[in-house]
């Protein structure tokens, strides 16, 4: 019989070992090791030990004689990814042009991520005396290959527990727990009478045991009665002292009181009908702000547990995260798992843990919680499915969207995508019944109205006193106040470019060849348009008005709040933003704190925008809503639309009603004056025409293409080639705009150019961008980084 030769993905992220090595696999781990381990393989001139994937198996013949290294070492002992994981890898690597490797990584925990060392242990008498000896455990790493083949047996007999310790990592984190083991010892224990506390000790454990607990923390008996007597009743034989498992998480289920299923309106009820009986092809749930989804959402999600399989619902923020994971808690309890990147590595990896172990029904989380490696999933959902958070900015830079699509077809699951605002894209397939529409279109609660939204021209609303607030918002916000109601002011900023705008009559200046609005560039004292390369000087009048009132804008958070406590002093305020989440578990604090009444103001950034539900919150303020609409993207619009639409939907959720006031310069813009009808309808047929007619999507895909060196003259010459390679592979329908400079031109010491490809199908695409990526390797070219970015959600 022929030996088994192990196809292997190295962690090296290059073109050259973007395959699978062939390593010889040694006898005795040959009926053991299965696709999906890692494992340490000596690799390069120098046999370095690297960790990789076991991706496949072949047989010796195929080697075609070559002498082959061996595994070194099998670093698990049940496969961490699993066979779906393995082939969406693939399928993946086809679209988001990064390496097999980063991929694979990307599906895992941290802390499996790192080299390790697994401790082993047993509760088997007989095989601890003939294989543990004095030790009480046994570092895998520490054996030979025949006892590590011996032990990977055991294990998967059930006789020996395996516990993973990371160097520099958190390890499982465990507590000691004492049980009760002999009760006839107990009862017959002879005690002097001075010894006080054990004869406390004594009764205790006798009440205890007529109760029926059996079993209580070490760190408890030993506060109530001291170590030493702790000790004493384990030397007797009578308390048995061990380690047990904690999860980091529990403390987030320990709170949370059970919640039954809501009756649900006509409109819920059809489309929650809709979605159980059909998974023919993704579904669209747009809905307006408040209109019951995430109801929906959970009865989805019960129906799919209630026929044997699991869900996944991912949320788009970490300040979502919490509210929804709590609803989710509270119905579902102990089956869900929470997956987002406020958790710290060994949190993260106990809830892998509890998914990969089929403890976990449903999994909540942000983007990396679609690879959760839930078998049988029933219902895939995602919320706010609009939100550029979905797309990875870094390598590999997949959309959940897409990841969810694929997952969903490979289960036969529902896929349910959510918003009040849907993305173009979303919303031009479900016009063309690539996904079907379902509709919510009032609130769930019968004594909620869609909140009233007035425009503040600050043209007209100039304050001598604040350079931020109009005299009506200050005087709204005022009366809110004093009738004990709470106020949200989200000032709209997104990105870092500033703009020029003229006081007078608002114009902004746009450049002559793109619809959209030029950058200013304090650096070279110049308005830049980052598409077409058009660049002016800074004019010192309006060129619409000749007003001498054009001003430089751009404000933070930080700078209205002290403004705001000026004008209110008596005004309760919290702020959420960057700088004030950057600790474990702030985003929760906030909002607890907001909705406990223990502030009148809840001032952020969009990230405020979102999900909160608080039914005390009747006014909501949006302090600028131009500055979105002057960013160099042709999204621009549709973000600025979708932000005051939900930031809009925060207002009046329950039975009190709802005011909203937006302060703009730019009060006709077609993009404010529809949210303030909430007339998403409008807006979609509006911007649709605006994308056809300058080639952009849903008409067009589109490639990003960044550039990066540290000398600039070297990233133009190497933008160039790039340029007339990807002109030489694709047809002349494709469109490659640039090289240009990226509006944050110069980051890390490193200049940055950008190419971007419009086209419809170009079947040699792929094939051009992988001999782009190629280029990376070329020695003279070890300082060049390219980045390709399928369908970028940002130009930034």
């Amino acid at each position: 019989m022929s030996q088994k030769i192990a196809q292997v993905i190295v962690d090296v992220p290059t073109m050259q070992t973007d395959k699978p090595f062939s390593y010889r696999i040694p006898e005795e781990l040959a009926d053991l090791i299965q696709i999906g381990m890692r494992v340490h393989v000596p690799f390069g001139r120098g046999n370095r030990l690297m960790q990789g994937f076991i991706v496949g198996f072949a047989d010796e013949k195929e080697s075609g004689g070559q002498e082959l290294k061996s595994i070194a070492e099998v670093l698990d002992f049940d496969p961490v990814l699993n066979r779906e994981q393995l082939t969406l890898a693939d399928a993946m690597r086809e679209t988001v042009f990064s390496y097999k490797i980063s991929i694979l990584k990307a599906m895992l925990p941290n802390l499996l991520n790192s080299s390790y060392d697994k401790i082993l242990t047993t509760e088997d008498k007989a095989i601890a005396k003939q294989y543990f000896g004095a030790e009480q455990a046994l570092h895998f790493s520490s054996l030979d290959e025949s006892k590590q083949a011996l032990m990977m047996k055991l294990h998967r007999d059930g006789k020996i527990a395996v516990q993973y310790v990371a160097q520099s990592k958190e390890s499982i984190k465990t507590k000691k727990r004492l049980a009760l083991a002999d009760e006839n010892k107990l009862k017959t224990l002879a005690i002097a009478v001075r010894a006080k506390k054990r004869l406390a000790l004594q009764d205790f454990l006798q009440t205890q045991n007529q109760i029926g607990e059996r079993a209580w923390d070490y760190t408890d008996l030993v506060k109530l009665y001291s170590r030493d007597v702790v000790k004493f009743f384990v030397s007797e034989g009578i308390l048995t002292l061990s380690e047990v498992e904690v999860s980091r998480t529990q403390g987030y289920f320990d709170t949370i009181a059970p919640d039954e299923h809501k009756v649900l309106n006509p409109e819920q009820e059809a489309a929650y009908q809709a979605i159980i009986s059909s998974q023919e092809k993704p579904f669209l749930l747009e809905g307006v702000t408040g209109s019951g989804k995430t109801e929906v959402y959970l009865q989805v999600i019960a129906h799919a547990i209630s026929q044997g399989k699991t869900a996944i619902m991912l949320v788009p923020e970490i300040s979502l995260t919490p509210l929804m994971t709590n609803r989710f808690i509270a119905r579902f309890g102990e089956h869900v798992a929470i997956m987002h990147s406020g958790l710290s590595d060994g949190e993260k990896y106990d809830e892998w843990r509890k998914i990969k172990s089929g403890k976990a029904k449903v999994v909540v989380g942000a983007r990396s919680a679609i690879f959760a490696p839930l078998h049988n999933i029933g219902a895939i959902i995602i919320d706010e499915e609009h939100e550029t958070s979905y797309k990875q900015d870094s390598n590999p830079r997949y959309h959940a969207r897409d990841v969810a699509i694929w997952r969903a077809k490979f289960h036969r699951a529902a896929l349910v995508l959510g918003s009040a605002t849907p993305s173009l894209e979303t919303r031009a397939r479900a016009q063309q019944n690539v996904y079907q529409l379902l509709h919510l279109t009032q609130r769930a609660s019968a004594q909620a109205e869609i909140p009233e939204v007035e425009i503040l021209d600050m043209r007209k609303h100039l304050n001598d006193k604040s350079a931020s607030f109009s005299e009506v918002l200050l005087d709204k916000i005022s009366e809110k106040i004093a009738k004990g109601e709470q106020v949200v002011l989200m000032l709209n900023r997104r990105g870092y470019s500033s703009f020029i705008m003229c006081r007078d009559c608002g114009f902004v200046p746009e450049c002559p060849n793109c619809d959209i609005s030029l950058t200013l560039h304090m650096d070279t004292k110049t308005l830049n348009c980052h598409y077409c390369g058009h660049t002016t000087g800074i004019p010192h009048t309006c060129p619409n008005c000749q007003s001498k009132k054009n001003r430089y804008y751009g404000s933070g958070t930080q700078k209205v709040e002290e403004e705001l406590s000026e004008l209110l002093p008596e005004a309760r305020i919290l702020r959420m933003d960057v700088d004030t989440t950057k600790k474990k578990g702030a985003h929760e604090r906030i909002l607890s704190s907001f909705g406990a009444g223990e502030a009148d103001i809840l001032l952020g950034t969009q990230m405020i925008a979102k999900g909160l539900d608080f039914p005390n919150v009747t006014l909501v303020g949006v302090i600028n809503a131009d500055t979105a609409l002057n960013l160099p993207d042709f999204r621009s619009s549709e973000r600025t639309f979708q932000l005051l639409t939900q930031v809009a939907g925060r207002a009046g959720r329950a039975d009190k009603k709802g005011q909203v006031l937006i302060q703009t310069f730019n009060p006709d813009h077609y993009a404010i004056r529809l949210a303030q009808a909430h007339d998403y309808e409008g807006f979609y047929q509006l911007e649709m025409d605006f994308r056809r007619k300058l080639n952009y999507p849903p008409y067009f895909y589109t490639v990003q293409l960044v550039i990066s060196h540290q000398d600039e003259e070297e990233v133009v010459k190497k933008s160039y080639e790039i340029m007339a390679l990807l002109k030489g592979n694709l047809s002349e329908k494709a469109r490659v705009l640039g090289p240009i400079p990226k509006p944050i031109a110069r980051t890390h010491n490193l200049y940055h150019y950008q190419l971007l490809i419009k086209y419809r199908f170009e079947k040699n695409l792929e094939q051009a961008l992988n001999q782009v990526l190629d280029l990376t390797q070329v020695p003279d070219n070890k300082k060049l980084r390219i980045i390709i970015d399928n369908e970028p959600q940002n130009f930034m």
